[in-house]
């Protein structure tokens, strides 16, 4: 039958062993000394061998010297242990991964990362950048804990909180004819050379969903889309936070009608919990980035 031990006498047999005797050590501990001694006594008979000498009780056997380097050990992995369990359920400590859209990933996740590990300095993120589409698959798949995006489909598996809604707009060279119109109607764009985009979704079935039937060009990946754009080769739609905002070539109209916005939230497995630590993350989130407008 396997031994087992309980920390709290081991602590005492340290305490005595510190103090020099019981006396010490129960005055050490604010025990009694009897509460003490039953407890030694206790531990003794588990072991089957006595740990103190009985004529003089401060003064370890020679198991007791074999034990005490082991007793020492065994409570620093508990109490290690114990505040690592604790640190994690407090969200104080762990792993978190985290699937975000790109243009936030961009624009909001340098600050807001900064801030929470500031916060929580010991919770390790590890942050991926997908579309829409994957973020939702990596949150359904079990790949990540959270994700920030729009919801791509309906998916009974998968929970959404909305945090807030980003504006749709078109974005085109700055020596095009439109750019400094103050917004556009999709009619107006109907003879531009139209490029659509991994985002160029959200026209669909709408007003404007013939825009992307009839496009000359489908890009997905954002560093060709915008050279494209530069280049002047065509036109396409984009959420204002995909839009690069330090770019002097290009320019943001808003458009009027549709007006159409991304809606973006918190995107989490339906039925499960989440860690303490993406707990944590998802709090902060909420806190901080439900304030967010384009």
């Amino acid at each position: 039958m396997t031994l087992e031990l309980k920390i709290q006498p081991l602590r005492y047999v340290l305490a005595v062993v510190e103090e020099g005797s019981f006396h010490g050590a129960a005055k050490q501990l604010h025990r009694s000394q009897p509460a003490l001694s039953m407890a030694i006594r206790d531990l003794e008979e588990r072991l089957g061998q006595p740990l103190f000498e009985k004529s003089q009780k401060g003064q370890l056997t020679p198991y007791g010297e074999y034990c005490l380097p082991r007793f020492r050990e065994l409570i620093k992995q508990h109490d290690r242990l114990a505040a690592d369990l604790q640190h994690v359920a407090l969200g104080q400590q762990g792993r978190v991964t985290l699937a975000t859209v790109p243009s936030v990933a961009s624009r909001l996740m340098p600050e807001f990362l900064a801030a929470f590990i500031a916060e929580y300095p010991h919770i390790n993120i590890n942050l991926h950048d997908e579309n829409a589409k994957f973020v939702c698959r990596m949150v359904a798949n079990g790949e990540v804990d959270l994700g920030i995006s729009s919801v791509w489909a309906q998916d009974e598996r998968l929970s959404y909180t909305h945090l807030f809604e980003d504006n749709i707009g078109v974005v085109l060279h700055r020596d095009h004819p439109l750019a400094n119109r103050k917004s556009l109607q999709w009619q107006e764009l109907k003879e531009e050379r139209f490029i659509a985009n991994g985002t160029s979704r959200l026209l669909e079935k709408t007003a404007a969903a013939s825009l992307v039937d009839n496009n000359d060009f489908y890009i997905s990946n954002m560093i060709s889309l915008i050279a494209m754009l530069e280049a002047g080769s065509g036109i396409t739609t984009l959420p204002r936070l995909a839009f690069p905002v330090d770019n002097r070539k290009l320019c943001f109209v808003p458009l009027s009608e549709p007006k159409l916005v991304r809606q973006i939230g918190i995107i989490k497995l339906a039925n499960r919990s989440l860690s303490p630590s993406a707990q944590a993350l998802e709090e902060v989130i909420l806190k901080r980035l439900t304030a967010v407008r384009s």
